[in-house]
């Protein structure tokens, strides 16, 4: 079982230091951090190419792809810290084609925004580790992939990213 507490742990960390670093302490983020998450998971499934029909061009590497699934992960997290809730772990069932599983994460996304509340955090937070299992990503990959993304998060605000 993945090692939520953790994650959350080092989420947390990172917010407060991104809000010192940009001065944003006293800012409310929950809807810039909505919007990032949405524009996340464009990328992420612009770099799997389930969607481009019209393309024979191939999905990028799996590791291009495991970042920017964590890179959202990233923003699930901080959103979780915002309300005040942590991951409940369900089990995760196979999902739909992929299409349909970014899809039903857009959905689940949007409607959490409409309604932040702890139910729809957990069917959200759910959601997006249905479409990691669809993508192949174990629970070692995503936890070390995040690891190795949050280092670089820090890296980025100590450059003026």
């Amino acid at each position: 079982m993945m090692e939520w507490k953790s994650l959350f742990a080092m989420q947390e960390k990172l917010d407060r230091y991104i809000e010192e670093k940009q001065q944003l302490e006293d800012h409310d983020l929950f809807d810039r951090k909505v919007m990032a998450l949405l524009v996340e998971l464009g990328e992420l499934a612009n770099e799997t190419r389930c969607f481009k029909f019209w393309s024979k061009k191939k999905a990028s590497e799996k590791s291009v792809i495991l970042e920017e699934y964590v890179d959202g992960l990233h923003f699930i997290l901080s959103l979780g810290l915002e309300l005040g809730v942590r991951y409940e772990p369900k089990s995760v069932k196979d999902g739909e084609d992929l299409t349909t599983e970014f899809h039903n994460t857009f959905e689940n996304i949007v409607a959490f925004k409409t309604n932040a509340s702890e139910h729809y955090y957990q069917e959200m937070f759910n959601q997006f580790l249905k479409l990691g299992m669809g993508l192949g990503f174990s629970e070692h990959d995503i936890v070390k992939a995040y690891c190795d993304k949050n280092n670089v998060n820090y890296e980025r605000q100590d450059t003026g990213y």
